[in-house]
């Protein structure tokens, strides 16, 4: 089974939780986890599984301003915020209007917290593994289904 797990993030939360959920993903299942703009059609062709996240900005999706108010956050003098390497690059919501309709399963989202400070709360990169291998249980039923 192969799996691509794509994600959009500014300062390295959702790029952990990424990578949190890959290792749940575990052996087995060939996974690539790649930013948005690495999510290109080709890669998606023939995945039994795209899982897909990024931050909440305002109670919602980021967008193209938000993304940028993010990242001047950052840039601003004593921050103690550090963009990701692909912080600048296309967000989620613009990805979604590119790639047309993915059919699937459908898992129940699930959020993954921060602090105050912009870190990850203490056990969510557990809890975001932890829910690689509940997708990874459900993954040869998926399989077997037409």
């Amino acid at each position: 089974m192969r799996a691509v797990v794509i994600y959009e993030s500014m300062y390295g939360n959702t790029h952990e939780i990424a990578n949190a959920i890959a290792r749940g993903l575990g052996p087995g299942t060939e996974v690539a986890v790649v930013c948005v703009a690495e999510a290109v059609p080709e890669l998606l062709a023939g995945a039994g599984l795209v899982v897909a996240g990024g931050p909440t900005h305002l109670h919602g999706m980021s967008g193209a301003r938000s993304r940028r108010a993010a990242a001047d956050e950052a840039r601003k003098d004593g921050s103690k915020l550090t963009l990701d390497a692909h912080a600048e690059g296309p967000g989620l919501r613009d990805w979604f209007g590119t790639i047309g309709r993915i059919r699937g399963w459908g898992a129940p989202p699930q959020s993954f917290l921060v602090t105050k400070d912009n870190r990850l709360r203490p056990g969510e990169e557990d809890r975001a593994e932890q829910w690689g291998r509940e997708l990874a249980a459900r993954l040869p039923a998926v399989a077997a289904s037409p």
